[in-house]
């Protein structure tokens, strides 16, 4: 039986979702909310702009920092979890012969992000390898840690391998040898119950266009209390000159960075409050039926004799598996291709090193018959 909140989602009917990671996915109702917000926008563009915009705008940070679990003074809304990291990185002090960790495992943009400040700045990126398959990860990371070590920027849920890493163990062990973190939280809301506020990181940022089905380039990023003066935005604008009575400097220099549609924020809420009604339970239902039917995708992908990417206790909403131990990019995407042109399936190839893997992504529209159909075209095309 297909999935029975399909219906909520404008997918189409006779392709196999498995990537709903990538770009997210937005039900019906969020998108019409969006259009709404929209319309009233386009009835008085400067009334709307110049005064409904920021009580929707805070209404918005509030709902959205309150689910990840951050304070609302120290949040602020950015497009995506790429651009929270490279904020937070262009901000930061570093020096010659300064060193920022990454994974091997983490998102490629930030990566390359953290070697182009590296580069600006005399610094030096040193890569933790946590293997393929993972293992031993705070081990690994804490590994590539040096006395120049300033700066780590690591994934709660990696991108080409769907793990949910052990961040909270990570922030600590890192910060007890002197090494800050930002977590690039990019699938965590909506997916795992996150705590961004408590970690005890210098910085978490995390998408709400993935799992929590916001519209596209609606995302946050949370800065800890000490550090928020220092962290500005990428775009300098008005908020950098003047200040709003009752506003904190984090939200005068980043609430408006130039006009644009801000209407995917603003449909956060309905997003959250969408998303929870769909399924007896709310978000904690969502997040338990995910899980368990990627595990079940996991051991589909293994039976077929796909190894998985890493330990079981590191599936959230996604897993993903070694399709060949050495695979070229263009190769990797010649197969991505052919299992949507030849089979109707959606699900990326992705990369940690020259290992390609399919990375299997679900959320509520997802079902077994589409697992299915993944792996029975995986299996034509080995």
């Amino acid at each position: 039986m297909p999935s029975p909140w399909r219906s909520h989602w404008p997918l189409d009917p006779g392709t196999a979702f498995c990537n709903h990671g990538s770009f997210g996915a937005c039900p019906t109702a969020v998108l019409e909310e969006q259009q709404r917000l929209r319309d009233e926008m386009e009835r008085d563009p400067v009334g709307f702009m110049r005064t409904r915009r920021e009580a929707l705008w805070d209404e918005a940070r509030g709902r959205f920092a309150d689910f990840v679990g951050a304070d609302a003074e120290g949040t602020v809304l950015v497009r995506n979890a790429t651009t929270g990291v490279n904020t937070v990185l262009r901000s930061w002090p570093l020096r010659p012969g300064d060193e920022v960790v990454v994974t091997d495992h983490g998102y490629r943009a930030c990566t390359l992000a953290a070697r182009r400040v590296a580069s600006d700045t005399g610094a030096n990126v040193r890569v933790a390898q946590l293997g393929t398959p993972a293992h031993d990860v705070v081990d690994r990371v804490l590994g590539a840690v040096t006395t120049r070590t300033r700066l780590a920027v690591i994934d709660h849920v990696t991108s080409p391998t769907g793990l949910v890493l052990p961040i909270a163990d990570l922030v600590r062990e890192l910060a007890a040898r002197g090494v800050e973190t930002v977590v690039d939280g990019a699938h965590a809301p909506g997916m795992v119950d996150t705590d961004a506020g408590s970690l005890g990181a210098a910085a978490y940022t995390g998408n709400g266009h993935k799992w929590m089905c916001a519209p596209k380039g609606a995302a946050f990023l949370w800065v800890r209390k000490d550090l928020r003066d220092d962290v500005r935005p990428l775009v300098t604008s008005h908020g950098e000159g003047v200040r709003r009575p009752g506003r904190s400097r984090l939200h005068d220099r980043f609430d408006w960075s130039g006009t644009d549609d801000p209407t995917a924020f603003l449909a956060v809420p309905a997003a959250i409050d969408t998303l929870a009604g769909m399924i007896e339970g709310g978000w904690p239902a969502i997040r338990e039926r995910n899980t368990r039917l990627a595990a079940w995708g996991r051991a589909q992908l293994a039976d077929a004799g796909f190894t998985p990417a890493g330990p079981q206790d590191g599936i959230g909403s996604m897993a993903a598996a070694l399709v060949s131990p050495s695979m070229t990019a263009d190769e990797g995407l010649a197969l991505e291709d052919r299992l949507f042109d030849e089979h109707r399936v959606r699900a990326p190839i992705t990369f940690v090193g020259d290992a390609a893997h399919v990375r299997l992504s679900v959320h509520l529209h997802t079902d077994e018959d589409d697992i299915d159909r993944l792996v029975e075209a995986l299996t034509r095309l080995r």
